[in-house]
């Protein structure tokens, strides 16, 4: 820039010094954050071949960035994607995933009825704003989804891997058939197993959509989507509603969920295993009507790795109601009433005040949601902790008169559950 005999002031030096350095001579071993929102070039015809698309390269985070490729390159890896495109939230993804099935209005959507409460609202609200129809049906009932897709000619089937809350595994290669067979494509959101657990585009799917806040970030402490596509074709319409839109997921995010991917199968090896023994346990306590668990049917077998069947445990209290589930989770004591899932930590959701909120009562009666079901994902922590705590918790429902229990991280005196 300046030489000697025409120094800059310090208040140019203070904005543009140790700025633009040439890249370090060792390559990191981690991938850096790249917290830049602009890039420069060193001439405008480079920075033109770049906006063309002539080539590689970024302008500007809201179109790319270093950090968020990596993310990208590694969930396409592990998915077994063509291309993988990451959002601010795992609701941007699946709005994005929707859009790239070309929805246009007079169009349906073949919804399962076993969703995410905030996907049924997208589809109602967002989607039906726009003249696209949602029809929802029960996708383990594969003679009837077979005849619905038939008789609505849908653009698109949404299913879950693992079903929220109640649990059940999609039979994803039957829904696949079942999809193309009218000229739909499938796209499954497969937060609750993970690509570890399962890749749903090896079993027929078009579209895998995850929130990455769950597990794989694992840590609570990041929120980021990302949708993983088996036809790169795709890609034009993913990033396009990115960039238009602008769910653009921050590179701070990306390096967070990146860095839970590294542990993601040691950890979801010890959530699937505690899960499993919470499940056994939980099916002998008489305080308890129904255990909801993806393990022992013939589809979990095939479609998620065994011998795992998930890190989620539902549980409907005998006492069957708001009252109960909610001294139920006021007295855990080192399990944390959580909105989430996934993380290292155990957690408790009451779905009908939190995920399923916004249907209509009779519609979750309908649905199995009952006042009294309570889902529990299951942390890394010593099974004989989490079993202590949730017992206990259980044990303060059927005391006469029961009230608040002692607060998250108060002394849980914990004993060895396979003794008590």
């Amino acid at each position: 820039m300046a030489g000697e005999k025409d120094k800059l002031d310090i208040a140019t030096q203070l904005v543009h010094t140790g700025e633009r350095g040439a890249p370090p001579e060792g390559k990191p071993t981690s991938t850096p954050i790249y917290a830049s929102a602009t890039y420069t070039y060193d001439s405008m015809a480079e920075i033109d071949k770049v906006f063309a698309g002539e080539k590689a390269g970024y302008i500007y985070t809201r179109y790319g960035n270093p950090t968020v490729t990596a993310l990208e390159t590694a969930l396409s890896t592990v998915e077994a994607g063509a291309t993988a495109c990451a959002y601010s939230s795992g609701m941007a993804a699946l709005h994005a995933a929707l859009f790239a099935c070309e929805l246009t209005p007079g169009a349906t959507v073949l919804a399962s009825q076993d969703l995410y409460g905030a996907t049924t609202s997208l589809l109602q609200t967002i989607f039906g704003s726009l003249g696209i129809k949602t029809v929802t049906t029960d996708f383990s009932e594969l003679d009837g989804l077979r005849a619905k897709a038939e008789e609505t000619r849908p653009r698109a089937l949404v299913a879950e891997t693992i079903s929220n809350p109640l649990l059940k595994v999609c039979d994803i290669d039957a829904c696949a058939e079942i999809a193309h067979s009218v000229g739909a494509r499938l796209i499954v959101d497969n937060t609750f197993a993970s690509p570890y657990l399962c890749q749903p585009l090896q079993h027929g799917a078009d579209i895998v959509v995850h929130s990455a806040t769950k597990f794989l970030c694992g840590h609570a402490d990041a929120m980021g989507g990302i949708a993983i596509s088996r036809d790169e074709t795709d890609r034009p319409a993913l990033i396009g509603v990115m960039k238009l839109v602008g769910g653009v997921l921050s590179p701070w995010e990306a390096h967070a969920i990146l860095r839970g991917l590294k542990t993601l199968a040691v950890r979801m090896d010890r959530h699937c295993e505690n899960a499993r023994a919470l499940a056994e346990r939980l099916r002998k306590n008489p305080r308890i009507s129904r255990v909801y668990f993806a393990g022992g049917g013939e589809i979990a077998k095939r479609v998620l790795r065994e011998p795992h069947a998930g890190a989620l445990v539902s549980i409907e209290l005998k006492d069957n109601s708001r009252a109960a589930a909610f001294r139920f989770m006021d007295a855990l004591q080192l399990c944390i009433r959580s909105t989430s899932l996934g993380d290292v930590f155990t957690s408790a959701l009451h779905p009908a005040t939190a995920s399923h909120r916004d249907l209509a009562p009779a519609r979750r009666k309908e649905l199995g949601i009952s006042d009294g079901l309570v889902r529990i994902s299951v942390g890394i922590e010593s099974i004989n902790d989490i079993i202590a705590d949730i017992e206990q918790a259980l044990a303060v429902v059927s005391e006469p008169g029961a009230g608040r229990g002692p607060q998250a991280g108060s002394p849980l005196g914990v004993v060895d559950a396979t003794r008590s």
